[in-house]
């Protein structure tokens, strides 16, 4: 078991993923709380938001597998493509369905102002802006080569 731990620990290029991918969530967090006013743990767990922490984690996996494996491996050509149909689900597909999660709220929220029925909302943050998948993938190319450069 201890094998195991040791060689999961000294995995640069999941410790670079995991690394980006945690640090967009407590972005999230700690900007929630500088915007809204609140302190919200639910944004460490919660999917949309600024940044994209799906972005940053694909993009540092994508940047440490070119960094350690070389651009020309297959290896980074998987992640490549994967890291980009991941951003363009989080910017496209899930906005999308953010938007109508947002009108069906507004929706239910108008017909209950003369009705009595289910008043349960959808989630809205589901996707995000281009903006958001952009800054969670410099996140990660940064943090990518932050480890890069730590090892």
């Amino acid at each position: 078991m201890d094998l195991y731990i040791r060689d999961l620990s000294a995995n640069v290029v999941l410790l670079a993923a995991l690394t980006a991918w945690f640090i967009a969530q407590l972005l999230k967090v700690f900007f929630v709380l500088i915007k809204e006013g609140y302190f919200d743990l639910e944004r460490m767990v919660g999917s949309g938001g600024m940044p994209s922490s799906h972005s940053a984690l694909v993009v540092a996996l994508c940047c440490s597998i070119g960094i350690y494996h070389g651009i020309s491996s297959h290896l980074f050509a998987l992640s490549f493509f994967f890291a980009c149909i991941v951003m363009y689900d989080a910017a496209g597909v899930r906005r999308a369905a953010g938007k109508q999660a947002r009108f069906l709220n507004e929706l239910i929220e108008e017909i209950l102002t003369g009705h009595k029925f289910n008043d349960t909302k959808f989630k809205e943050l589901l996707g995000h802006t281009p903006l958001e998948v952009l800054a969670g993938a410099l996140l990660g190319a940064g943090v990518a080569y932050g480890y890069y450069l730590w090892y």
